[in-house]
This record gives C-alpha cells, structure tokens and sequence, in this order.
C-alpha cells in the first residue's frame, strides 16, 4: 500500500500556473456569475435602490435648515456624502455574500478547478460593482430631482472614483467573510467598523463644529479624503489631491488587502 500512495503522488500532475491574461478573463466569469445571481435574487438590490432614496430625504430635510440654512445650499454638501456613505457601506454585502456562499459549499468546487486562486474572489467583487453603480446613480439621480446641479464631467469622474475606491474597500470585507464563520458575524463585526468612520467624517456636518480631538480624526479619516474629492468634482469641476490622495489609498488597500483575503480563502474556505 506505501508502494502505491508513493507512485500515485510521484505521477500526480503539478498545478499548472495561470497567466495574468487567464485570471482576468476567469475573474469575469465568476463576476458574470454574481450578475445572474442578482439578476434571480432582485432583492439583493433593495439597499442599494431605497437607502440612497431614504438616507438623501432624510438627512436633508432634518439637517439642510440647521447647517446650511435652507435646502438648496446643503445639497452640494450632502448628496456626496450621502453617495459615499451608502456605497461604501454597501460593500459589506460582499462579505456576507461570500461567507455564506462557503458555507453552502459553493468555493470547495472553485478551490478544485485549474484557475487563479484570486478569479472567484474578484469575480465576485466585479459583480457587486454594479450594485454601486446603481447606488451612486440613484444618489444622483435623487440629488438632482431635489434641485441640485453638479458639473457633468465632474459627476462622471465622481462616479469613476466612487466605484474604484468601494472595490477596494469591499476587499476587507471579502478577507472578513473568509475568516468569520458566520455570515451574521460578518455583518455585525463590518457595520461595527464602518459606521464610526461614515458617520465621524465630514458628510453631514462642517468640520469645525466639531470638538478639536474629533476634528483630528475626521480629518485624517480616508472617507473624509473621499468625500472632499467627489465635492470639488461635482461642485467646482476641480481634481485637487484629495482625488490623488483617494486613488493612492484605494491601491494600498487593494495590494495588502487582496493577497490577505486571497491567503484565507485558500486556507478557511470550507
């Protein structure tokens, strides 16, 4: 019996190595799979059509008085930070989606099959890019209705950043949905991290109304970077270094992120 678990293991074939050509086409396979999945789950959609719409009306309509002194001069403050809020809160869906799909079982074939350790992780990102699309036009969308008249071209670079820096992001919570074991867990633990850094930034209120330590923090806050981009875009067409500062953020978090997820996946996925 050794004799033959050593012959079988010396004629088994070795791995054989993906291109980076193979990995992107594998990766929008799988991204090509979420989109059915949304497409015959339409209420995955649900956040991502009525917070947009709930959070805008409300946050406006408390707030814009008290801050701005009427509703037409706080819209240019909070429709971007609305937009950000909800996308990038949004993308702790992918970790629960992810979590949940493992505990079904779903990765264990992906693990066996000749592809890019990375494709079905990516895959399943690319596709919850389209429910940030959606987010992000809805925002506008909702924003524009209410009287708001942002520059196109900087609504167009705005959506562009918007989308790049939620996919980053949404790689912590894929490296989440592969080490928690519950999908609730995961959802709990995100929503512990983010809501601190939604609501301590500066979408909905003036920095300087805010007590110096917290002032610190807020800006500091890579979402306060964000925010602050996508208000020079939208309002005064300008790419200033928030922008850049934005871009640089969103690539680290992708390169440490994603090779971190990709490890936990291989290791924890059951």
């Amino acid at each position: 019996m050794t004799t033959t678990l050593i012959a079988t293991d010396t004629i088994r074939e070795p791995r054989r190595s993906v291109t980076l050509t193979e990995t992107v086409r594998q990766s929008f396979s799988f991204g090509y799979r979420g989109l059915i999945k949304i497409a015959r789950n339409p209420e995955q959609l649900f956040d991502v059509v009525l917070q947009p719409i709930i959070f805008t009306l409300m946050f406006t309509y408390i707030f814009g008085g008290a801050i701005s002194g009427d509703i037409a001069s706080y819209l240019p403050v909070i429709i971007p930070g609305i937009l950000v809020q909800t996308v990038i809160t949004t993308s702790i869906v992918t970790g629960t989606q992810l979590r949940e799909d493992m505990n079904k079982g779903v990765f264990d074939r992906f693990r066996s099959l000749p592809i890019a350790r990375i494709s079905p992780l990516a895959g399943a990102l690319l596709a919850d890019v389209v429910r940030y699309l959606i987010a992000t036009v809805i925002t506008f969308a909702v924003g524009f209705a209410m009287g708001w008249r942002p520059e196109p071209l900087g609504v167009l670079g705005s959506v562009v950043l918007v989308l790049i820096c939620s996919f980053a992001v949404s790689w912590i919570f894929a490296l989440m949905g592969c080490l928690v074991k519950k999908a609730s867990a995961v959802q709990g633990v995100s929503m512990l991290i983010m809501f601190p850094l939604t609501f301590m930034s500066n979408a909905f209120v003036p920095v300087d109304t805010m007590p110096g330590w917290l002032q610190s923090f807020v800006n500091a806050n890579p979402i306060s970077h964000l925010i602050t981009a996508i208000r020079e875009l939208c309002n005064d067409g300008h790419v200033g270094t928030h922008v850049v500062w934005s871009l640089v953020g969103a690539a680290v978090l992708t390169a440490v992120f994603a090779p971190l997820a990709v490890r936990a996946y291989i290791r924890n996925a059951k």
